[in-house]
């Protein structure tokens, strides 16, 4: 994971260094050497995301390739606020941090799993979560296209939706293996913590918009940006309204920066009038 990026390039090596330490555990040993179980913990995942991301950015910075807008997939969106400008790289990683903790303890302490479900429109799966919900709290966590919204949860509240979803007319519904029930109101303990440190944290005024992941809107207005970040963990990612408003507002090529190409696969489902390219290894951004 980014052992491209890292092996060429002293600064990216630097920019390692650096995540180490404000993590307190070596980033690159974790990225590179593993073991697999502890990179996928909630606390390494999101950080090493992060600084992949941003070692990418690193890249592109020097190219001809500038964004006249920027949005990102929860986690991501932190990424997209650091290429603004609007936070630090050690700003960005530190709020990281503390968000990736909360939401694995969030996790432990409130166990929850969440569910992609294909092929049922957005009204009727916000029913499908209102029934369903006699069973154990689910709520849509993840708005991604027309054809797949992901919902989270209590176990019983997310098994019971994934029976009414199919029995609703849903094409598919599949259990995905994640640290917690996140987007929900099962992280809602997480949210004190990093309201805290979001408030203490120093951001600056934006070089592009930042579309919201609660609004799914651009964003300028540093106190609204805040306010957003601690609402996105208790609420849905707007992904495919967001998708929808960054083309409204005249975006024609989209470029995705980080470890997969799956909002690449996104937007292929959202509008195949615009184009996308993931930029997710080093022979990409050079």
């Amino acid at each position: 994971m980014a052992r491209d990026l890292y092996d060429s390039s002293d600064e990216i090596r630097n920019l390692y260094a650096t995540s180490s330490e404000i993590l307190g555990f070596d980033l690159a040993q974790r990225c590179f050497e593993g073991p697999e179980e502890e990179l996928k913990q909630t606390r390494v995942t999101q950080p090493a995301i992060f600084v992949h991301s941003a070692a990418l950015l690193h890249f592109l910075r020097n190219s001809d390739l500038k964004p006249d807008m920027v949005a990102g997939h929860s986690l991501g969106e932190y990424s997209a606020l650091y290429c603004a400008g609007i936070l630090s790289f050690e700003q960005g990683l530190g709020l990281v941090k503390v968000r990736a903790e909360l939401m694995q303890q969030a996790g432990e302490k409130n166990a929850g799993t969440m569910a992609a479900i294909i092929g049922l429109d957005d009204q009727a799966l916000l029913k499908v979560c209102e029934d369903a919900s006699t069973a154990g709290v689910v709520a849509v966590a993840n708005f991604n296209s027309p054809s797949q919204t992901v919902i989270s949860g209590a176990v019983a509240g997310v098994e019971k939706a994934m029976e009414l979803a199919a029995e609703a007319g849903a094409k598919r519904t599949v259990p995905l293996v994640v640290g917690g029930a996140f987007h929900s109101p099962l992280m809602d303990y997480a949210t004190d913590g990093l309201k805290q440190a979001i408030m203490q944290a120093e951001f600056a005024p934006a070089r592009v918009p930042v579309y919201s992941n609660v609004l799914a809107e651009p964003l300028v207005d540093l106190n609204q940006i805040k306010d957003l970040l601690v609402r996105q963990m208790t609420s849905p990612v707007c992904w495919a309204q967001i998708v929808g408003n960054m083309i409204r507002d005249g975006a024609t090529e989209f470029y995705e920066i980080g470890p997969g190409s799956v909002l690449t696969g996104l937007l292929r489902r959202i509008d195949r009038s615009v184009t996308g390219k993931a930029l997710n290894e080093l022979e990409k951004v050079i």
